[in-house]
């Protein structure tokens, strides 16, 4: 991330020179900004703040943490089911869920005790396609305030003690999401901005994207995470036919740049911008029609991590250019986890995990998750030397992050269906099941 001295520094007025409203504002939201970037640079370590964690590979420094069911801190019921994976900073911990009523909340858990601090209804119309709901997206949080989004379109900010900052509907203002299987991009917070994909189908089909927008583009949304006002919005084009102009991914920062994975392609925009700096394909090379992503992209040092959908290769891309592939472990939905200068690759209808060199795609180990009649939808997570693993009905493995091919550990938590990725921070681990959210280790 941006270091906090490459910032500029806004100008202060003279000694003694009384400041008039519009000054006063001006240097509050520069003080924000400051604020918000340096929490998210300096801090974030211990924490979890995002989907895939405060590296956005899936690990975290974290140590000392348990692989068994010995160390069960606290179990929390859940209004509803959701895919979507916790959040944590501090003793925080929020939580996105819908409720029997189609409300669309945001919990707030006391990381220590499990109990609700805040419940939050920030919407309804709530809907559901397979185990997928409006609810899917994953909040993020720098520690002062919490961003969440919902498949409806509604994204909103609120401070720590749940009140709301600013709330917007970005299926009024651009359309409605069109996608088959409901709407589950997270958004980005990054470099004191908030970036929001939505790569979906042009023009809508589905029953649920239907309303007075006739044409759907897919863009990249840059907003302030102070006010949720527009930045810019950048279209992006694609010459995909049907869903493969969709995808469930959520954008990663590399450097200036954020990468999207979709629509057959990755691409590279500036952070900046949203200007489109280059363009890979490799992802659907039959264009094939029915060919949607859902693995995130993975930055594994100087190589970019694309995955395309239904064991098509995995791809290591640098300079904007394939640099090799591989078709080993062929993840559909399970977003691979960067960890310790490995890459590791979970097949979930397969059932294999693979360790994968990502300077040159040769597969180091792999080995096999036995959980009969069962497949994996939830990402892998590394800390403590360990990668960790759960089924969707609920098998955790708990792999060594070494050399080998080496199963540490498993215990069952048979609350299906489970979707969410495993969140670690503050030395213990955090699984969200169909009813619970779970958190392993001391309190």
């Amino acid at each position: 991330m941006q270091p906090l001295q490459q910032r500029r520094t806004p100008r202060l007025p003279l000694p003694h020179r009384r400041l008039d409203q519009r000054q006063m504002k001006h240097l509050l939201n520069h003080f924000l900004a400051a604020t918000l970037l340096t929490t998210a640079t300096t801090a974030s370590a211990e924490n979890w703040p995002q989907w895939r964690g405060p590296f956005f590979n899936g690990s975290t420094t974290e140590t000392g943490l348990p692989t068994t069911t010995n160390h069960i801190a606290w179990v929390t019921p859940l209004p509803g089911y959701s895919g979507a994976t916790p959040a944590i900073w501090g003793d925080n911990v929020f939580v996105s869920s819908p409720d029997d009523a189609k409300n669309l909340l945001l919990l707030c858990l006391d990381r220590r005790s499990g109990k609700i601090r805040w419940q939050k209804i920030l919407g309804n119309g709530d809907f559901a396609k397979g185990h997928n709901n409006a609810t899917s997206p994953s909040p993020i949080t720098d520690g002062q305030r919490v961003w969440i989004m919902y498949a409806t379109g509604l994204l909103a900010a609120l401070d720590l003690n749940g009140n709301v900052l600013w709330k917007r509907d970005l299926a009024a203002d651009y359309g409605k999401f069109a996608l088959m299987w409901i709407y589950g991009s997270s958004p980005l917070l990054y470099r004191n901005n908030l970036y929001v994909q939505v790569l979906q189908r042009h023009p809508p089909t589905y029953k649920h994207a239907l309303d007075d927008k006739p044409t759907r583009d897919s863009y990249l949304l840059c907003l302030d995470p102070l006010t949720g006002k527009e930045r810019w919005r950048h279209i992006r084009h694609t010459d995909a036919i049907t869903e493969s102009m969709e995808a469930y991914t959520t954008p990663i920062p590399h450097g200036d740049e954020i990468i999207l994975i979709g629509g057959d392609y990755i691409t590279a925009h500036d952070a900046a911008t949203g200007a489109e700096r280059w363009r890979c394909g490799g992802l659907n090379p039959k264009h094939n029609g029915w060919w949607r992503v859902v693995p995130s992209p993975v930055i594994a040092d100087d190589t970019i991590i694309a995955c395309g959908p239904k064991r098509s290769p995995v791809l290591g891309i640098r300079n904007g250019k394939p640099a090799w592939e591989s078709t080993v472990a062929t993840p559909d939905c399970c977003t691979p986890l960067f960890y310790k200068g490995n890459l590791f690759v979970l097949d979930g209808d397969r059932q294999l995990m693979a360790c994968v060199d990502p300077k040159t795609g040769a597969v180091r180990w792999q080995g096999k998750l036995d959980a009969p009649g069962d497949v994996f939808r939830a990402s892998p997570t590394g800390a403590d030397d360990k990668v960790y693993c759960v089924s969707e009905k609920g098998t955790v493995f708990v792999l060594e992050a070494g050399d080998r091919f080496q199963i540490l550990s498993t215990f069952q938590i048979a609350e299906p269906p489970i979707r969410s990725s495993i969140a670690i921070a503050q030395g213990q681990l955090f699984l969200r099941t169909g009813k619970n959210l779970y958190c392993f280790g001391a309190q």
